[in-house]
């Protein structure tokens, strides 16, 4: 743990094994109660002096932080690979958009603008300014956990706010390194903590500390509801990225080599384990064969593997629940008449054998009774299904309560706007796969979270304040 400007050890470990190979990566000492509690303490005592420092002073920290990132870009990329599987190559992406994400929010803390209100009444004058929110706790998933990081804590401490973060168990290696740059960056005491271990211990801290005034937290519905249940009791503010359920709509005009190759991205890209990745794929009656075809034959050409080596596209999934879920899926589907047109099986021989491979499955004839077309899959499947118009597939798109990410393919302007305007979600790309960027607010609707971040989401860590002044005339 790290609290208060200090390195501390405890007792108690976990270990952190490489999910392709079953190997002990590391392990990490872990925290409870009574070093959370220390953590928010140490945030509070820190927050009067680091909202009270002038934001450019705050932006030249996190300038340093982001250049660190990016010069040890090869070496954090590594940590992230080990302890989550993921390919290398992607993770080097992570490191490099996790320093664009402080080095965004150090140019946005010079950003924070009040505004002065014309006055009804001659002898008063109205202003509003921003101001931070507080003691701020970071709650972070094992998926991206370096830019998870970044992207929550870069926006926090510029925006003036203290953190105490708890990154996942599955993956907390690459939080320790992000908090030794923290320490060679000489980010003031106190300012950033770091608690690792259980993750409803921990979260019961936060939620009952009133010295901790917001929570912004990625993964899963279910924990995000929690956490918002057990914000109220205190109001703490909270933003949520939760789960998500993507379609990925293909109409007949689409530009088809084009959808394909997003479509294998978006969906097999980290073993699918994206919480915008494409789930499920909706394609035009008319090119659906076509699109059938060439799609299966990219997904056998797709090579499964460590994940440290360069040419791997697909890793492993994070471990065997996650196998489990999958297999769950898929063997409901295909009892209920989905035919596997390739995969539908983990991977355990050969090199394989002791980690937690899923092979890259496409299904085909989905009908809407099946658990992959309403559960979220955290992992390689792609179900897919025809349709006959817009109407049609606009209903089935929508029909979920999740609302994150969704994509659509077409070369029909009208229908551009028509299905952008219609699709119920915080994040549309309209022949593009890649829709998150620094400068984007990043996002979801219904039971897929509140709040944004990215772009102008300092505003998620500031309060309004009204000041109004009588004057001597």
């Amino acid at each position: 743990m790290y609290i208060n400007g200090g390195w501390s050890a405890t007792k108690e470990t976990i270990e952190v094994k490489h999910p392709g190979t079953g190997e002990l990566f590391r392990r990490v000492e872990t925290v409870g109660k009574e070093e959370t509690n220390q953590a928010i303490e140490a945030a509070h005592q820190a927050f009067v002096k680091w909202s009270k420092i002038p934001a450019i002073n705050r932006a030249e920290v996190l300038e340093r932080i982001a250049s660190k990132i990016l010069e040890k870009q090869e070496e954090l990329a590594q940590v992230i690979s080990s302890e989550t599987g993921k390919p290398i190559t992607l993770s080097r992406g992570e490191v490099k958009k996790s320093g664009e994400y402080f080095k965004w929010f150090a140019e946005e803390a010079r950003r924070v603008y009040g505004e002065t209100i014309t006055s009804p009444i001659t002898n008063k004058r109205l202003m509003a300014i921003k101001q931070p929110v507080g003691v701020v706790a970071v709650i972070t998933p094992w998926n991206f956990p370096l830019l998870m990081m970044a992207r929550k804590v870069a926006t926090a401490l510029a925006a003036g706010c203290t953190v105490v973060v708890r990154p996942s168990s599955e993956s907390p290696c690459i939080a320790v390194e992000l908090f030794r740059i923290f320490d060679e960056c000489e980010l003031p005491t106190g300012v950033a903590n770091l608690v690792i271990g259980n993750a409803n211990e921990i979260s019961n801290v936060i939620l009952e500390n009133n010295k901790v005034r917001k929570i912004t937290f990625t993964g899963s519905t279910e924990v995000g509801k929690h956490l918002m249940r057990g914000a109220a009791d205190s109001i703490k503010r909270v933003s949520l990225e939760l789960g998500g359920h993507a379609p990925f709509i293909v109409f007949e005009d689409a530009d088809l080599e084009l959808a394909v190759e997003n479509a294998v991205y978006l969906k097999y890209r980290q073993a699918g384990q994206v919480c915008v990745c494409a789930n499920r794929f909706y394609i035009h009656d008319s090119i659906y064969d076509e699109f059938e075809r060439l799609f299966v034959q990219k997904v056998s050409e797709l090579k499964v593997g460590l994940g440290l080596d360069e040419e791997s596209i697909i890793g492993p999934v994070i471990n065997e629940r996650a196998i489990s879920g999958i297999q769950d899926q898929v063997d409901d589907a295909v009892q209920k008449g989905a035919k596997v047109l390739y995969g539908g099986h983990r991977l355990n021989d050969g090199e394989y054998a002791k980690g937690s491979y899923y092979c890259p499955t496409v299904l085909s004839d989905v009908t809407e009774d099946m658990k992959i077309v309403h559960e979220e899959t955290f992992g390689p499947v792609a179900p897919l299904m025809r349709f006959h118009s817009e109407e049609e597939v606009l209903q089935k798109a929508n029909n979920t309560e999740y609302g994150l990410a969704s994509y659509f393919y077409t070369n029909d302007l009208s229908r551009v706007y028509r299905v952008s305007e219609q699709l119920e979600y915080g994040i549309v790309g309209v022949n593009d796969s890649s829709t998150s960027i620094v400068e984007s607010p990043f996002g979801g609707v219904k039971e897929s979270g509140v709040g944004r971040e990215g772009g102008h989401g300092i505003e998620e860590f500031l309060e309004t304040k009204f000041i109004s002044i009588r004057i001597n005339e």
